[in-house]
């Protein structure tokens, strides 16, 4: 053999070598389960859920008057179902239809734990009626199901809030630190006045908290490739989003001389400029812990992959989509068939990576598409938001409650694509997770802002027994 084949060889050696090395050192992460004492919930809660759903809570666009009927009607309804609740907690209002419940904690050094979920929904699109199984504001419950416009996103999670507080309350319960339980009425259309109303009160306040939960994780069932347990997603922090309008504007003239470059030819042109030239994927945090927590929990040949990002990751960010995003969403240009339009002009929507920022996509857009073509932003926008740590107080308790209910579960941290209205708490919160125990699967992920949505009694009893514990068990 020659002196290049033996080098050759010694190479393979060694990079096997270093494969089995980090794969053999890629362990579990996932902490011990306590054991619990089983929670009684009656059957009660399901009905109060499907009261809830009854009020058309709708978020329409940014610019819409949110309903007062809708809104103030459901305020009452809350007030009227949790009266325990309301007696011991004080309640402010912001911008009229979010709500901010303080409930006292014994201890006044530490620091409190804000609770969030939202009240408004979106839209039915009214052709979809004769596909839901029951109205979409009906509230109907069945012998498994509570059917309706918010039992995934988010009247579940926020129910759940109110019912394991009354229950607490009940049994004479006072937390150590104060919690508060904040609930916008704006995040289907950005929360800008809801969520983020909350948080610049609660800063003008001076309040810190340990932690910020909101939705945005799941239970995942059988989405994981490789994963037979359920998979409880806590997701450390969201992509950022912008949409971009670009603008087209010639002389127009007669369809029968186009010139050269036509109105709408070159917006489809810069259209698919972008989408084949997307910004790249990269492997940052927290996708590097999504990394290390799910790849312990892997088959041996798929956990290679995860222990070796250095040698496959692209396959490994390709398959989360690990990186700014596009998406052409809206196109508007044209009067007449036999018309070349003046002005052509398309929506692309972007989630961006943490890392990139929205100046640095515009500029991307504006490298990658024709000078011809104006840029501008449009609509609401938001940068990505930092990333929480899992070495915390906070993580550490979170994740053992999660652990604790739900032992099949294998916690994973990550990263959400969509937005949710936790990104306006970092400044007054240690950390911020997005996490409630909604059971998803493939099926069911087409339900959230679809049709037919839908929750499980059991699951619904689940997230109330999840935020039980978690706000029982906090220090």
């Amino acid at each position: 053999m020659k002196k290049s084949g033996y080098i050759f060889l010694a190479a393979i050696v060694m990079i096997a070598g270093i494969l089995l090395v980090n794969t053999l050192m890629l362990t579990s992460k996932q902490v011990a389960p306590d054991e619990l004492e089983p929670l009684q919930i009656p059957d009660a809660v399901i009905r109060n859920l499907s009261g809830a759903v009854t009020f058309p809570t709708i978020s329409y666009n940014e610019d819409a008057t949110p309903d007062s009927t809708a809104f103030f009607g459901f305020h009452r309804f809350l007030k009227a179902t949790f009266p325990l609740l309301h007696e011991k907690l004080s309640l402010e209002k912001i911008n009229d239809y979010s709500l901010l419940y303080t409930w006292k904690g014994s201890d006044a050094s530490k620091k409190p734990i804000i609770l969030m979920s939202h009240q408004d929904v979106v839209p039915v699109d009214q052709p979809t009626l004769t596909k839901w199984e029951a109205g979409p504001f009906e509230g109907k419950i069945t012998d498994d199901l509570i059917i309706g416009r918010g039992t995934m996103d988010d009247k579940s999670s926020l129910m759940a809030i109110m019912e394991s507080v009354e229950m607490l309350l009940a049994e004479n319960f006072t937390p150590s630190r104060t919690i508060y339980l904040a609930f916008g009425h704006d995040e289907e259309v950005g929360g800008s006045k809801g969520a983020a109303g909350i948080a610049a009160h609660l800063k003008d306040k001076g309040v810190h908290a340990a932690m910020t939960l909101d939705e945005g994780g799941f239970l995942s069932e059988n989405m994981v490739p490789g994963i037979d347990n359920t998979v409880a997603m806590v997701n450390l922090a969201e992509k950022g989003f912008a949409s971009f309008r670009l603008i087209v504007e010639t002389n127009g003239g007669h369809s029968s001389r186009p010139p050269r470059e036509n109105t709408i030819g070159m917006l489809a042109q810069a259209i698919v400029d972008l989408e084949e030239n997307q910004l790249p994927y990269k492997l940052v945090s927290p996708i590097d812990y999504q990394f290390e927590y799910m790849g312990a929990e892997l088959p041996f040949t798929d956990k290679i992959k995860y222990a070796n990002p250095w040698l496959f990751k692209n396959s490994l960010l390709q398959s989360i989509n690990a990186h700014t995003t596009t998406a052409a969403t809206i196109i508007e240009g044209g009067v007449k068939n036999n018309v070349i339009p003046t002005v052509a002009e398309a929506t692309v929507n972007f989630r961006i990576l943490p890392g990139e920022t929205i100046e640095s996509v515009k500029t991307h857009i504006q490298n990658t598409i024709s000078d011809k073509i104006r840029v501008e932003t449009v609509g609401f926008l938001t940068n990505p938001s930092p990333v929480s740590g899992i070495d915390s107080e906070a993580f550490m308790v979170l994740e053992k409650t999660i652990r604790s209910v739900f032992p099949e579960a294998v916690v994973v941290p990550g990263l959400v694509g969509g937005g949710t209205d936790a990104r306006y708490f970092y400044d007054i919160s240690d950390d911020v997770y997005r996490f409630y125990p909604l059971r998803i699967n493939a099926e069911s992920y087409t339900r959230f802002h679809g049709i037919d949505e839908k929750i499980s009694r059991e699951n619904y009893k689940e997230i109330i027994t999840f935020t039980y514990h978690l706000i029982k068990r906090y220090p």
